[in-house]
């Protein structure tokens, strides 16, 4: 017969499973401190000791890290979704870019209309919360708010495996491995169409219409696209007159 005896489990290995699932869920974040032990210890209603051990076996699995003096936190498990070598390829070649925004286009259109039926209320408030603040922002508004925006979209469609991987992708953006925003939207006008768009997938997901919040994400990545294929134009024809110009002046 296949059945076995039920054993109670202990209470180090449910701590192993409740951080694993608050890890795997995008609650605990990259890089984020745990509470001190008494307090992680007071809220999970467990012994030091049991903490303890659940911590130990949480930092062999490489989840958390222990930094001497400063405490436990959550290791930076996205790292090793690209090397610095390929970030540093990235960063060198302007096909990357349009393969980035491609990618992005294509995930996060399927994030959206996912959202839009899958996200909880909460999920939505938090999305428009976002928005709120980058609205208030205003042409100050930058890569964090963007991302932030972009990732509380991929965490209202409930699944995890798109999630870690695309944050790993906002990371790059906020580091402007792949471009620089501030250089590519120079135009005020610019930036009021950002606004304009973003506040387009907010009506969409606040209405819950899977459809229109596709589309909204799909203009928006292609309008990024299409801006940053203009400012390369741009520069490099800039680049080309002072050529000239430096010509002429020393002829």
């Amino acid at each position: 017969m296949p059945f076995q005896k039920v054993q109670s489990e202990k209470l180090s290995s449910a701590v192993v499973r409740q951080i694993e699932l608050l890890i795997l869920r995008g609650i605990l974040r990259p890089g984020e401190r745990l509470p001190s032990e008494r307090d992680l210890a007071e809220k999970l209603g467990v012994s030091r000791p049991s903490l303890r051990e659940a911590l130990g076996d949480l930092q062999d699995q490489g989840l958390l890290t222990s930094r001497a003096g400063a405490g436990v936190y959550v290791a930076d498990v996205l790292g090793s979704a690209f090397s610095p070598a390929l970030i540093q390829l990235f960063s060198r070649h302007e096909e990357a870019v349009h393969d980035y925004l491609a990618f992005r286009r294509d995930m996060e259109g399927l994030a959206a209309e996912r959202a839009a039926r899958y996200a909880s209320d909460t999920d939505l408030k938090v999305i428009d919360e976002i928005f709120q603040k980058m609205e208030a922002a205003g042409e100050g508004m930058g890569a964090d708010l963007d991302a932030d925006f972009h990732t509380a979209i991929i965490e209202a469609s409930h699944n995890v495996l798109m999630l870690h991987m695309m944050r790993s992708m906002y990371d790059l953006l906020r580091e402007g491995v792949f471009y620089n925003r501030q250089v590519m939207f120079q135009q005020n006008t610019t930036r009021a169409d950002l606004l304009e768009q973003h506040r387009a997938i907010n009506d969409a997901l606040q209405a819950r219409d899977p459809f229109a919040a596709r589309r909204a994400i799909e203009t928006h990545l292609g309008f990024v696209s299409q801006a940053f294929e203009d400012q390369r134009i741009a520069m490099r024809n800039e680049d080309i007159a002072r050529q000239r110009l430096d010509h002429e002046q020393h002829r």
